[in-house]
């Protein structure tokens, strides 16, 4: 085998580094470790994050006090004294997750395992600064008071706005950002109204890290996530981190025209993804056709139906998709590309199916652990998870490394 194949063949772990200037980094090993394998003993944390069993027990302890892990008791196997185990702890602190859209907000409080422990949606009369922050922590408050949570339980509040940001008339579809938000700094506006340490992310970058902490990228160290939302939105993780570019805007794919399999391309905004390939467009298709849908399980209805016209709009994403994901394949070389976002999983089915057969692409292996595209699984709360998710990237998943996991 040569030195290539064998790079190819190793696997994207978290690695600790033995010296004390990098504890924070090695907390967070050792949480990601324990969260990915749901529970472990200290010897096997020490095996799999590369640390020195004396620095897991001192950062155990440390998790331990401070409410991030429980312990489970021994686990009975094999000769001598079973170890203890060790848990992330679901009643330990939280993260809120707020999604602002054009007309409704959605609020989350997650766990550190991954759990909803509350979750609600208001309706927006106007989602401009003068409103949105005050109602978000409201709704933070009631979600809290449900659960008899107090506020210092909190790590932290994500926000997830539509992007991109401050670009005016970009969107293919619609405006490019919220009415009123032009110019204005969202975080603090939320940090003031919340107390809380605030992270603001555009949909698809909420979206992929939801998918990384919670869904079908647990296991992937570098995957891309295409967010079927108003727009088509493009989130990357290289490395176990997302990839926000210079000023957030990373990943704004619905803005890219390529030509369909089936067809000629259309060149300037009127060629744009999204035009074709998003819930927008999804919407605009049927309504020509006399038919008007307001939720997801109207569209899953429809499909439940065998609606001839959601099937052509099915068929014709699936033209323009196809070119996209060998586009991406070819930059990004990921594990996988997933589909996720505002769609029902049934109909994300029938675009993943109607895509075979795939361009050749850097992707085009015999011997492939993964599918080249894959359907998400964080549901139609993704952009919210992702947003409440936010905060545990920073506490919970560190930057990934390459290496032998047998060393």
């Amino acid at each position: 085998m040569n030195s290539r194949s064998k790079r190819i063949l190793r696997q994207r772990v978290a690695i600790g580094s033995n010296p004390e200037r990098n504890r924070a980094h090695n907390r967070r090993v050792v949480l990601e470790v324990i969260r990915m394998h749901e529970h472990l003993g200290r010897t096997e944390i020490a095996r799999r994050a590369h640390l020195t069993p004396q620095a897991v027990a001192n950062i155990v302890e440390e998790l331990l006090e401070e409410g991030l892990l429980i312990e489970l008791g021994r686990l009975r196997s094999g000769r001598g004294q079973p170890p203890i185990q060790f848990a992330v702890n679901p009643n330990g602190p939280l993260t809120a997750g707020i999604e602002v859209a054009a007309d409704h907000m959605v609020t989350v409080l997650l766990d550190l395992s991954g759990g909803i422990r509350g979750q609600s949606i208001v309706s927006l009369a106007g989602p401009g600064p003068d409103v949105v922050p005050d109602l978000a922590a409201s709704e933070v408050r009631k979600l809290q008071d449900a659960l008899g949570a107090d506020s210092s339980k909190l790590l932290g509040l994500g926000v997830v706005m539509p992007g991109p940001f401050e670009i005016e008339g970009m969107s293919s579809v619609g405006p490019a950002t919220l009415p009123g938000w032009t110019g204005v700094d969202p975080a603090p506006l939320f940090a003031t109204a919340t107390g809380q340490h605030v992270v603001v992310e555009n949909d698809a970058t909420a979206a992929v890290v939801g998918e990384r902490l919670y869904g079908a990228g647990r296991q992937l160290g570098s995957f891309c996530y295409l967010y079927f939302g108003v727009g088509l939105g493009l989130g990357v993780i290289q490395d176990g981190r997302p990839m926000r570019g210079a000023f957030g805007n990373a990943g704004e794919i619905g803005h890219v025209g390529l030509t369909p399999r089936k067809g000629k391309g259309v060149y300037g905004p009127a060629g744009a993804l999204e035009r074709f390939v998003s819930v927008f467009a999804l919407r605009e298709r049927l309504a020509m056709a006399g038919i008007y849908v307001a939720t997801v399980e109207d569209i899953q209805r429809l499909h439940d139906e065998n609606d001839q016209t959601l099937r052509d709009w099915i068929a014709m994403a699936a033209d323009y998709l196809a070119p996209t994901v060998a586009m991406l394949e070819n930059i990004f070389d990921p594990e996988t590309v997933i589909f996720g976002g505002g769609l029902p999983d049934s109909v994300l089915d029938a675009v993943i199916a109607a895509l075979d057969p795939l361009p050749v692409s850097v992707a085009t292996r015999l011997q492939r652990s993964l599918p080249r595209v894959l359907r998400g699984q964080t549901g139609q709360l993704t952009a919210a998870l992702g947003a409440a998710a936010l905060p545990l990237l920073d506490t919970v998943s560190p930057h990934l490394s390459v290496a032998d996991p047998a060393s």
